[in-house]
């Protein structure tokens, strides 16, 4: 589930993996996507579950709007699927300069001023570390809440380093529709799955 929230094509993937491509600071901006993701799921799988642990309406509204979140987030995805855009060395880095600071700069504000991070590390990630509390104990909250950090992790460190050998498939629409369509079809999967299923 971290898997499919993360790799979905956003503001900050894309500047992780134009980084990549370009090889500047791409240490530095993968730390910075890892470390504040791994903050904020701290903070979904401990705040935010223990807010909707024992309140049910709180629970039923974390239910429902998880899996409204999700069915956007997969309408998006489909959407790019099926026009998606090329993504080249020699596009333009979304700001101006190539320092480390730009980079650092660039990169919290596409993490910390995105709402949608907030929905799918806190809300959306919290929720379904609670309904583990519920079912498996305290303890398989934190098991899934580490699973989610550990895929936050590996995916921005793969996406990092690996984007330079990424460059000449990723140049061609087709590779974002393919990765597109599949995160659409997880994201549409877990919706359904928290809609028949409650929490």
């Amino acid at each position: 589930m971290g898997l499919s929230l993360i790799v979905s094509i956003g503001a900050q993937n894309a500047f992780v993996l134009r980084q990549g491509i370009r090889r500047q600071h791409v240490a530095l901006v993968v730390c910075i996507c890892a470390l504040s993701d791994v903050v904020l799921i701290a903070v979904g799988v401990a705040g935010f579950g223990t807010l909707i642990a024992g309140t049910e309406w709180i629970l039923q509204i974390a239910r429902f709007g998880g899996a409204a979140c999700l069915l956007v987030f997969g309408a998006l995805a489909l959407k790019r699927a099926v026009r998606p855009a090329a993504l080249t060395a020699a596009e333009e880095p979304t700001t101006r300069g190539s320092g480390a600071t730009a980079a650092a700069l660039t990169v919290l504000g596409l993490t910390w001023l995105n709402p949608q991070v907030y929905l799918e590390t806190i809300v959306l990630l919290g929720s379904v570390a609670t309904a583990q509390a519920s079912q498996h104990g305290d303890a398989a909250r934190w098991a899934f809440g580490g699973g989610a950090m550990i895929a936050s992790v590996a995916w921005f460190t793969a996406l990092g380093a690996g984007a330079r050998l990424l460059q000449p498939l990723f140049a061609r629409p087709a590779a974002w529709r393919v990765l597109d369509a599949v995160v659409a079809a997880m994201m549409f999967t877990l919706a359904t799955l928290l809609l028949i299923r409650p929490l």
